[in-house]
């Protein structure tokens, strides 16, 4: 994206209809580490990519702790992210003590849609340059939603956000229609493999990336490194499994093995037979000068 007359103040509409301050905003979305989501019936898993800036420093924190029904995941501006968890922990807080009872989900991300469509709306405002996976559990079941830096939100059944999430989208859209009735493990085992398609070939380690779960008779919580760490070499992951797509090549290069194990027995057939046969020659014809070849 480059600079225009459009683009100094967040109210100024261009002729095409576009606001890009806001979409400069979403830009810092897909720019920060990737975080990924998904739900069954009972449980909501979410998952992150750590990425330290530099070998001297820690990683930033990118799930946060909302309520014990109640989690985010952030891409993009971790400050911006870190104030946007505290104001829902805030809600949430103040809903328990007013009406004694958790806060539904839905209702929690559309305040969040609300605060964050403001400052789309508010020239001394810059619109937050994050976007957040809500994943919760409330009466009506497990949900998962993303909200925007311009204010939309929507619910999703599994989704990825950040750098290289396109490669995690993919994997989830294959796997998406057995997501509902998967138990805990197996939602863990595809956030897994949902992460390890955004690290373009490095190999998927507990020290760079964070799971936390959510679910029915489970308050939210993060995984520490050494459940998570057991759990890639349970599913063998960390080796890269091959997925099912490869197994025609192996059935192939396999055939294609016994082939040449049949050629080579048939080679040493035949040198026996030419052997045999030349033995035969040299005992009926002996004393005759042999033919040149």
């Amino acid at each position: 994206m480059f600079r225009n007359q459009y683009d100094t103040d967040v109210t100024t509409w261009s002729p095409a209809g576009r606001l890009f301050q806001v979409e400069y905003a979403m830009e810092a979305v897909k720019q920060g580490s990737a975080a990924i989501g998904l739900r069954s019936k009972t449980h909501v898993v979410l998952g992150c990519v750590n990425k330290a800036n530099s070998e001297l420093t820690s990683h930033q924190k990118k799930i946060f702790k909302v309520d014990d029904h109640i989690g985010v995941a952030i891409a993009g501006l971790t400050a911006d992210g870190r104030v946007l968890s505290r104001y829902m922990r805030s809600e949430c807080i103040n809903y328990g003590f007013t009406y004694e009872s958790p806060l539904p989900v839905g209702r929690l991300v559309v305040q969040l849609a609300d605060k964050a469509q403001v400052c789309t709306q508010r020239s001394w405002k810059r619109p937050y340059g994050v976007g957040l996976l809500v994943g919760g559990l409330d009466e009506s079941g497990a949900h998962l939603y993303y909200n925007c830096p311009s204010g939309n939100y929507f619910e999703y059944q599994a989704f990825a956000i950040g750098s290289r999430s396109q490669a995690a989208k993919t994997y989830l859209e294959r796997r998406f229609n057995s997501f509902m009735d998967s138990s805990r493990d197996d939602l863990i085992k595809d956030a897994l493999l949902a992460i390890r398609e955004t690290l373009q070939g490095e190999t998927l380690k507990s020290s760079i990336c964070t799971v936390a779960v959510v679910g029915a008779g489970e308050a939210f919580h993060v995984l520490d490194n050494e459940t998570v760490q057991k759990l890639i070499d349970a599913f063998e992951i960390a080796g890269g499994e091959e997925a099912p797509a490869d197994a025609p090549d192996t059935a192939a290069e396999e055939g294609g093995t016994a082939d040449q194990g049949a050629a080579a027995a048939a080679d040493q057939g035949a040198a026996a037979d030419q052997g045999a046969a030349a033995d035969q020659g040299a005992a009926t014809d002996e004393g005759v000068a042999p033919m040149e070849i």
